[in-house]
């Protein structure tokens, strides 16, 4: 029987970086990580191997050459059960190992709804972390004229702008009124489909999907209002559920929603045993609800806190909900969000003032490649605390957004925004007399005062 101080189930973003930070924090421990195939895909670069990348060997994470310089050993295997009593997993191939710390980041796995007919269809496809999957799909849809992609999030989004480039005829189809309704209010999410169709993506909102037709291989999609769709390809973008059936049967409580169950230090039910990433639950920072949120960048944060949370409790360092941080770009514009939307906050009874400001990126605007920025800020009208915002810019746009995620957890009011310093210049930013972060939170100053 192999032994191991920490042992850690999962080769993506959750798990390489609970090993890395777990390693650094107890560097005389020893750390094993497992993962099901040797080649880990840097998830949030899926869609792009399929127009921007040549191939998907351009999008793969050096987990291994990681894992060698920080002194973790890596291995590839598939674990088939735990024994958290015994602390020891047993793995396909027979070998068992002996853990002190288990770590579970088994990932998540696309949604096939079981009401969609004709799901097994030829050229009917889902979006897995999943190399070879991925390598043999590309292929197929090389040969395709019209791809449907079914399910307007982000994921959908990239897949259909990608799809586009490379000439195909997309068709993006969404049941909600909105594309990435759950991200943005549709005073923004409504630019980005515009935007989309300037692309050549074709956008049906408030359209259900009923049926995909064919014989063996996809012809068609029929929508619930009885249209019919011709297509030669179909992508479900429908989104993922928790790979948790390892946990479930291995007796870690998981729970109705079929997460694990965690605390703020991402410990589970049972004693020496945490979960981190898509399989572990999450609850949002403002909320408090639980939500299912499944980001890199959120199962990186929950990884940092577990690894260094493993055998020495540090009370300031503890995961205290998701702000769901999103952004992605098409052809030149980035678009992001954090925390709340407007419509999430009325739904949940929280009463807010916004304030959208129209700016640009640069100053003077006619310096080469300024674009406009667009920002929404949502904010707690009875505390001016900040619960979201929303950006549609330049490039720039994502690590804009990546500040009003750390406005958020830092629970910054609009008074403080207001009288932050900031540093600014010509081919970096906007004005500093007009910087759309401050002047979006002018505006709701200017309500909170008018009341």
């Amino acid at each position: 029987m192999k032994k191991t101080d920490v042992l850690v189930i999962g080769g993506s973003a959750a798990g390489m970086v609970v090993s890395l930070t777990g390693k650094s924090a107890y560097p005389e421990k020893s750390f094993t990580m497992i993962k099901k195939q040797k080649d880990v895909m840097v998830p949030c670069g899926i869609p792009y191997i399929f127009g921007t990348l040549d191939s998907s060997q351009l999008n793969l994470m050096p987990v291994d050459n990681m894992m060698e310089k920080a002194g973790v050993a890596s291995l590839v295997g598939e674990v088939v059960s735990v024994d958290t009593k015994s602390m020891n997993v047993k793995l396909a191939d027979g070998e068992t190992i002996e853990y002190q710390k288990l770590v579970l980041a088994t990932g998540s796995i696309p949604v096939m709804p079981r009401w969609l007919k004709g799901g097994d269809r030829m050229n009917v496809f889902t979006v897995p972390k999943d190399r070879i999957y991925l390598d043999e799909m590309k292929e197929k849809l090389a040969g395709c004229r019209r791809v449907v992609v079914i399910g307007a999030g982000f994921i959908g989004v990239e897949f259909s702008d990608e799809f586009a480039k490379e000439g195909h005829e997309v068709v993006l189809v969404e049941k909600l009124p909105h594309i990435l309704s759950l991200a943005f209010d549709p005073e923004l999410s409504e630019r980005i489909a515009t935007l989309l169709n300037e692309r050549g993506v074709t956008v049906r909102t408030g359209a259900g999907v009923s049926e995909i037709m064919g014989e063996e291989a996809v012809t068609a999609v029929k929508l619930e209002s009885g249209e019919i769709i011709e297509t030669d390809a179909v992508v479900l973008s429908m989104g993922y559920q928790p790979n948790t059936k390892l946990a479930r049967e291995s007796g870690i409580y998981v729970d109705e929603s079929n997460f694990i169950a965690v605390d703020e230090y991402m410990r589970t039910h049972e004693p020496d045993v945490f979960a981190v990433g898509d399989c572990a639950q999450k609850r949002d920072f403002v909320t408090r609800r639980r939500v299912p949120t499944m980001l890199a960048s959120t199962a990186c944060a929950e990884a940092r806190i577990a690894g260094m949370n493993l055998f020495s409790l540090n009370t300031v360092k503890t995961f205290s909900g998701t702000i769901a941080i999103y952004a992605t770009a098409i052809d030149g514009t980035g678009f992001g969000t954090a925390g709340l939307t407007e419509t999430t906050a009325r739904a949940e009874n929280i009463e807010v003032l916004t304030g959208l400001f129209e700016g640009i990126d640069r100053h003077p605007g006619t310096l080469p490649g300024a674009h406009k920025q667009i920002v929404k800020l949502v904010a707690a009208s009875n505390s001016g605390v900040i619960i979201g915002g929303e950006v549609i810019g330049g490039l720039s746009a994502g690590e804009l957004t990546n500040v009003i995620g750390m406005i958020i957890q830092n629970r910054m009011t609009i008074n403080s925004l207001l009288i932050t310093q900031i540093g600014t210049h010509p081919l970096l930013t906007s004005s500093p007399a007009a910087y759309p972060l401050i002047k979006a939170a002018e505006i709701i100053d200017r309500k909170m005062r008018a009341r």
